[in-house]
């Protein structure tokens, strides 16, 4: 299971320190320095069943300098793949991606609903 993380991410932080406190293993992946390419992210977003706007790091700082709560809409979605694979950042975070699973953004109940655990 891979996890791509920004390592001063405080809820990156938290993700991590919940997989360790359940004896889950991973593999942290560097957002920013291994940014996720546009075929990873296509078979990602397949694979999530999510909206492909919940990929998008909407409360970060380079989405809204972008503007792209209200470019988004207007985009294909070959332009959205395209645009988050340019930055790490623009990409939410933790994004999990494991056997028949790809979690983004860390939510407690939904990770212990995915890994079973409590």
């Amino acid at each position: 299971m891979i996890v791509l993380v920004y390592p001063k991410c405080t809820t990156c932080k938290k993700a991590l320190a919940w997989l360790e406190e359940h004896s889950i293993p991973y593999e942290a992946r560097h957002i920013v320095e291994q940014n996720p390419t546009e075929d990873e992210l296509r078979q990602w977003h397949a694979e999530s069943g999510l909206p492909l706007k919940r990929f998008f790091n909407t409360s970060g700082m380079n989405y809204r300098a972008l503007g792209l709560k209200d470019k988004l809409p207007q985009m294909s979605e070959d332009e959205q793949y395209a645009l988050l694979a340019t930055d790490g950042m623009l990409v939410r975070r933790p994004l999990v991606i494991g056997e028949n699973m790809v979690l983004c953004g860390f939510k407690q109940k939904e990770w212990e609903a995915a890994f079973h655990a409590e």
